[in-house]
This record gives structure tokens, sequence and C-alpha cells, in this order.
């Protein structure tokens, strides 16, 4: 953790300012172990590893912390680093484009192992601060620490433990997994200050029903209560046909004439893109697929009613390779 994250946090009971308690370890720039004390209410905080820790999976609601488990599992196991994720995460944020990152505080709410926080501080962020609930939080630390503007938080998203100062803020394939998504995006959306935007990736109702009436049955009685690692085997088999099937098929064909012959065949636009990446990025979706204890594929009418909820203005909502949608909108004061 270094010293200038302290203007941004919050404590995720009260809100009130943290300090930094005397005494801390220090690495250089970081604090790598230390106490954080709410000005308000009293309350401790710790800052071990380097990161400070506002929430403990043992003391959040058992939902909430299975699902934190398995996915803080996932990015310590899927730690790869792809050049398309600027591209992945341009697809995910439309309309935004780097340049828009420029001279921004931005928050990443659900940061998992911290690739957007690179990619959000390479385009000219001031800073970058990335929360997420799970031990995820460790190799989001590890891969940014050397980054004076990247930081990383432990906490909850629906419990922020950060100030409403953020210029932009985003969410990606993780308000889905929460008990009460629409909760996590308020959240979110609570600490954009007002003429700030926000950005929410979701998992699609429409185009997806083979998921919803066959993958999620099976994800929830099955998959999603195996071990991590025996899980982790087990999709080797169906990445190994995903992967075969991008290569030989839905690659060719998106790079022959105007690609239009992969787009007709069945999740086209999807998988036409997913052919780009290799065994390693496809082994951590087919595994993201399956792992969750909770999902949520939402209507574009279910998503829209999150942003008129928060009185978002110039909002914009897109079909994101037919099966998600992408929202991004302006915050106004007393949203």
């Amino acid at each position: 953790m270094k010293e200038r994250l302290l203007k941004y946090l919050a404590c995720p009971a009260c809100q009130s300012e943290v300090a930094l308690r005397d005494g801390a370890e220090l690495d250089g720039a970081e604090i790598m172990a230390g106490q954080l004390d709410c000005t308000g209410c009293r309350r401790e905080y710790p800052i071990a590893g380097g990161i400070p820790r506002f929430a403990n999976l043992a003391e959040v609601e058992e939902e909430k912390a299975a699902t934190a488990a398995v996915f803080g599992w996932e990015w310590k196991q899927f730690t790869q680093h792809d050049e398309k994720y600027g591209e992945q995460l341009l697809g995910w944020l439309s309309p935004v484009k780097p340049e828009f990152f420029r001279n921004k505080v931005v928050l990443d709410g659900g940061c998992g192992k911290g690739r957007h926080l690179t990619l959000a501080a390479a385009w000219g962020a001031t800073d970058v601060i990335g929360v997420d609930l799970s031990e995820a939080v460790d190799t989001a630390f590890a891969a940014t620490r050397a980054s004076e503007n990247i930081h990383v938080v432990q906490g909850d998203i629906c419990r922020l433990p950060v100030r409403p100062v953020f210029d932009y803020a985003f969410s990606l394939g993780v308000l889905d997994h929460l008990g009460s998504p629409i909760e996590g995006f308020k959240s979110l959306a609570s600490k954009v200050k007002p003429g700030g935007h926000v950005s929410a990736w979701v998992y699609g109702a429409e185009n997806n029903r083979w998921i919803t009436g066959f993958i999620n049955p099976l994800r929830v009685n099955f998959t999603s209560r195996l071990n991590p690692r025996a899980l982790f085997h087990l999709c080797k088999l169906p990445t190994a046909v995903l992967f075969l099937a991008t290569k030989l098929i839905y690659g060719p064909l998106s790079r022959m004439g105007d690609g239009s012959s992969a787009r007709r065949l069945f999740y086209g636009d999807y998988l036409s893109f997913l052919s780009r990446f290799g065994w390693r990025e496809q082994h951590s979706i087919v595994f993201d697929h399956l792992v969750a204890p909770t999902a949520h594929y939402l209507t574009r009418e279910q998503f829209e009613t999150w942003w008129t909820g928060i009185q978002a203005q110039n909002v914009t909502i897109g079909w994101h390779n037919k099966n998600s949608w992408r929202g991004f909108g302006q915050v106004r004061a007393g949203s």
C-alpha cells in the first residue's frame, strides 16, 4: 500500500476517513504491514502483504464468501497475461476509449488478478484503485506493485472502503455473481462524484438459454461443488472441444471475407472472438463459467432499470458479442 492511497480510503462501516497508525513496516514506497484506524467509529483494519484489508471472508455472507473463495483460487492459477486484454477490455467498456482514462481517478470494482488496473494506468489514469473481496488481491498486488499509480484493496463491492471521489468506476463480470447484483451496482455508482461516469458488463439472458437451461443446473448442482483443483482438471475436456472448434472452424471463417460465415454459426460472434486466444485463456474462461456458486443472466430490460435507478444521464447500453450487456452512463448529483 502506498501512502497516497489514504486520501481515497474510507471506513466501510461509517464512511469516515482512516488514518495510518505509527509503526508501519515499509518496503520502499510500500507499506507492507500496519494498521488503519477509522477516525469515526474507531474500527481497526490491518494492512497485510502490502494490502489494506477491509473485509474478511469469515465475516461475510456464506454465499458471497463461497463465491469469493473460488474466484480467489482461480486468479491465483490463471496469472497469465495476454496482449489481447486491451482489446477485450475496450469491448466490455465501449464506447470508452483509451484516452478517456487520461487524468482520471478510476475504481475497478472486482479487480481479480489486476489485468485491467495495468491497462487503465497505461492509458493515463492519475490513480487506479482495484477492490476485490477474494484472495486474488495478492495476485493483483504482486502484478502491479511496481506502478506508482495502481493500488489494490481487499473489500466488499457492496460496502466499498473508498470515498465518493472517483471520476470513473467500472465492474466487469463481477456484479452478476453477487446475491443482489443491483446492490453492488448502486454501491459502485455511489463512489463516483457528480459528473463522473460508470460502466458495467453483465451476462445477458437473451441468446443464452442453452446456458441457463443446461449449463446453469450443471454448475449449481455439480461443478461449483467440486474441489476447485478437481474442476480445474475436469475443465480441460470441454476446453479441448472449445479450443479445437475456435481454432479450426470459427477462427479461419472469421478471417475470410467479412467474417459473416463465422457469425452465422452457433454462438458465432463470441466464439469468433475467443478464437484469438490461446489454450490458457480459454481454459480460464471455461473454468470461470463452471466454478461460481452464483451467476445471474440479465435481460436488457432488467439491466436498463439499474441505470434509471441511479438516475444516470447519457446512458448507452449495448449488446456485446450477442451474449452479454454493457452499459455506460454519467452519474449526477443525488443519485
